[in-house]
């Protein structure tokens, strides 16, 4: 018999064992077939990745490329190889970039790790590329000390521009107070009144150029320490740019273009910002047409402005900045990396001409996959206020395709851009996750009304740990199906959207804009609520069975059911409440603040950016309590599996042993309740995605019918479920019989039960497991009790 009983467990073991390997291999060849077909589709609907090379994107149906390369596949070379001068080394370098030496200045220098040299990778007038001779720097002389210099720059302009560049060609190790003298001593070399060197100014172009670089958080620290500068510096280079002739200087940051004007120049003058293969400047193109009566863009035309002078001839200056950070506006925050250009047009002369006006188009940059335009205002850059203003500047659309303006003045013009984000909203939820769930819905809600209903029958009070739990579960699948899809998703947008009206031309906020949805952001907090609760409970029954198991000669504290009544309902309510209030007091713009909470694809907790994962409500209010709790569940439910589940007692006969196969329910049923499943979801973390996709699946599998689980465990496996189970096909069998035809042949109700009777003797196996899924008496009271 105990041989029988043995192979029976091996059996249900190895069968167990094949059916996990199937959903295993079965979900490996489904992401198979699913890559396969994914890579078909790709090839045929749209550009393959590898189409653009060397880091190059595919963006807005062409290739994007980074500075060191260029061509319609990023695969020529723009840049100068790894070189030597002197005995110093320079690693590759941009066309048009300085770059430092390998060699840095000494530790006791007060330019203690700033590279020694600069050097120049440039090219000739037949296009060839080619490195000039290396700059060397001073290593004890800084940005702070050039600005008490400002008054020699009549007699050393030439080296302290040099200095300036060298000291800022590391963009990523600028500060504020760096941003800030670099602005000031430039600002003072294109002063007139200076007289610095013609060469000193070319190479200030190349100081802003460089700083341009630093990050868009330097700039707003150095706004506020001196706003000043950055104004000067933008109305001293509004003036040098009258002094160049016919030429043009083209950094990577800053284009500056002259034009002198005679008899034989029209009206008006035409400036054109060609697209490149990079969001360098250096890679596009300039030019200028001093005979053009209108705007003309092309398909490669980023930017163009047409500057009307009417009679008068006097030269005209433009000025490009790649982005936006010199102009730091109170007003209008960016939170993109969008390409901003701004552009001045001026006529180089003191009296107001009221003939003179400009008419521009923008043709932005931007990732159209990703973001999709929704308005714009156009905009000019006000000294006085230090800030955008649109006073004399209205839309203009009649230019297809592109963003126009008209300003019956002259200075410094942009386009403040708001985008909408073109969120990917998942179509449905995943059919196994509606299969899960519609059953765990299903299982949780008969284990309620199960315990509630026969709690007089099995001659305990209702065990309140479990329905809460249940009820909580239950309550979280319900918002889970039928809440956490966006509402927004159906919501269409398009580029026809865009307002063009001349009347309508109001300061943006900001550059992005959201679509509220409040009941968007209140099943957020329920799922976030009654997920927390879920986890509490869990963590309240682990609690509660510890006392009852191992701590079993001590009583219960007092007013327990009382205690984690207030913990599980309360806790989570309290956590919830003062995330939502913080994330609201935090976020500055009060209309946006949902999404600092919620994502927008789905009703649920905002993921967290990796350079905020810290500060993130996700991490805070979610993630450590489960995390704290999962650690806690599992270290009891290792205590109790090993010292009461699968402890053997000598001192009991054979025939009183738990069996295996009960150990194995005891088991499941503890970890089922403990949450232990939900430690799957870390190995959803694995940087690997076909690892990662069937981890995911498991655990779909796992915790979708979590609420099924219960069901099975602590509902279908008690004695007084099953006797109720019985008496009810015996009353449908009993039906049966009485509305059987006589027609049929005579096999009485007595005859039928034998048969069915013969039958499952003739396979013990079945027999016996339908013997082993009877809990006994000790396992029946202890899980009603808690």
């Amino acid at each position: 018999m105990r041989s029988c009983h043995s192979c029976n467990v091996r059996v249900l073991v190895a069968i167990v064992c094949g059916l996990l390997t199937g959903v295993v291999l079965g979900l490996g060849i489904w992401r198979l077939t699913v890559r396969i077909q994914r890579g078909v589709s790709a090839s045929v609907s749209s550009t393959p990745v590898q189409f653009c090379r060397n880091g190059g994107t595919w963006q807005n149906g062409r290739c994007i490329c980074t500075e060191e390369w260029k061509g319609l596949r990023c695969t020529i070379a723009n840049f100068c190889e790894n070189s030597t001068y002197e005995n110093l080394t320079f690693a590759r370098i941009p066309v048009g970039r300085y770059g430092p030496s390998l060699q840095t200045c000494p530790a006791n220098t007060l330019n203690a790790g700033i590279p020694l040299a600069t050097r120049l990778c440039t090219l000739s007038e037949y296009g060839e590329i080619y490195l000039q001779n290396a700059t060397r720097g001073n290593c004890t002389e800084n940005l702070q000390t050039l600005e008490t210099q400002i008054d020699s720059i009549t007699t050393k302009s030439n080296n302290i521009s040099a200095e300036a560049q060298f000291l800022t060609a590391d963009a990523n190790r600028l500060t504020a107070e760096n941003i800030t003298s670099a602005a000031l001593v430039v600002g003072q070399i294109f002063n007139e009144t200076r007289r610095a060197e013609e060469q000193a100014k070319r190479v200030a172009i190349t100081t802003v150029s460089q700083i341009l670089d630093a990050s868009e958080d330097v700039f707003q620290k150095a706004a506020v320490i001196n706003e000043d500068s950055f104004s000067t510096l933008i109305e001293q280079m509004e003036s040098y740019s009258f002094s160049l002739g016919d030429e043009r200087v083209v950094e990577p940051n800053v284009a500056v273009q002259s034009v002198t004007r005679g008899d034989d120049t029209g009206s008006s003058v035409l400036f054109s910002v060609q697209r490149g293969s990079s969001d360098s400047l250096v890679s596009g193109g300039t030019s200028v047409n001093k005979t053009a009566d209108r705007l003309n863009p092309d398909a490669q035309t980023e930017l163009q402005i047409l500057l009307n002078t009417g009679q008068n001839k006097n030269s005209c200056g433009f000025v490009v900045y790649q982005n936006h950070k010199l102009f730091q506006s109170k007003t209008f925050t960016a939170t993109s990396d969008f390409s901003q250009k701004i552009i001045s047009g001026k006529i180089n002369t003191s009296d107001q001409n009221p003939d003179v006006s400009v008419q521009m188009v923008f043709n932005p940059t931007y990732d159209k996959r990703e973001f999709q335009l929704h308005s714009y205002a156009c905009v000019y850059w006000n000294f006085v206020t230090r800030d955008w203003d649109t006073r004399g500047c209205q839309k203009d659309g009649s230019a297809a395709g592109f963003l126009g303006c008209r300003c019956n003045h002259t200075t410094n013009f942009a386009v403040l851009m708001t985008f909408k984000k073109d969120y990917q909203y998942p179509k449905s939820l995943d059919v196994l996750s509606n299969i899960g769930c519609a059953l765990s819905i299903a299982g949780l809600a008969l284990t309620i009304i199960f315990q509630i209903v026969t709690r007089k029958i099995r001659k305990t009070s209702v065990t309140w740990v479990l329905v809460s739990l249940c009820t909580s579960m239950l309550i979280f699948n319900l918002l889970f199906v039928f809440g956490i899809e966006n509402s927004n998703k159906n919501l269409k947008i398009s580029d026809g959207d865009i307002s063009v009206n001349p009347d309508n031309n109001e300061i943006p906020v900001r550059d992005t804009v959201d679509t509220p949805n409040p009941s968007c952001t209140a099943v957020a907090a329920l799922l976030h609520y009654f997920l927390l609760v879920t986890f509490t409970w869990n963590g309240l029954s682990a609690t509660q069975l510890y006392f009852l198991l191992i701590r079993t000669m001590k009583p219960l504290p007092p007013h327990f059911i009382l205690v984690i009544s207030l913990v599980g309902w309360g806790v989570p309510a309290i956590i919830v409440g003062v995330t939502v209030g913080s994330v609201y007091a935090q976020s500055g713009d009060k209309s946006h603040w949902e999404l600092d909470y919620r994502q927008e694809e789905i009703c649920w907790l905002a993921i967290p950016k990796s350079d905020n994962f810290v500060k993130s409500p996700f991490l805070w209010s979610f993630i450590i309590p489960v995390t704290i709790i999962l650690i806690t569940n599992i270290a009891i439910f290792i205590t109790i599996t090993v010292k009461v589940l699968w402890k053997n007692n000598q001192n009991l006969t054979s025939t009183k042993k738990v069996s295996s196969l009960k150990k194995i329910f005891s088991t499941l049923s503890i970890a089922v309740v403990f949450g232990v499943t939900w430690i799957l979801a870390y190995a959803m973390l694995i940087n690997n995605d076909d690892i990662r996709i069937v981890f995911s699946y498991i655990f779909c599998l796992f915790n979708t019918t979590q609420g099924l689980q219960i069901f099975i465990l602590y509902t279908v496996r008690t004695k007084v479920f099953q006797n109720e189970a019985s008496k009810v096909l015996k009353s449908l069998s009993s039906s049966f019989d009485r509305v059987k035809k006589p027609s049929m042949p005579s096999v009485t109700p007595r005859g039928l039960r034998l048969r069915m009777y013969n039958m499952l003797r003739s396979i013990p196996t079945l027999h016996e497991r339908f013997r082993l899924l009877e809990p006994s008496e000790v396992t029946e009271e202890t899980s009603l009790s808690w």
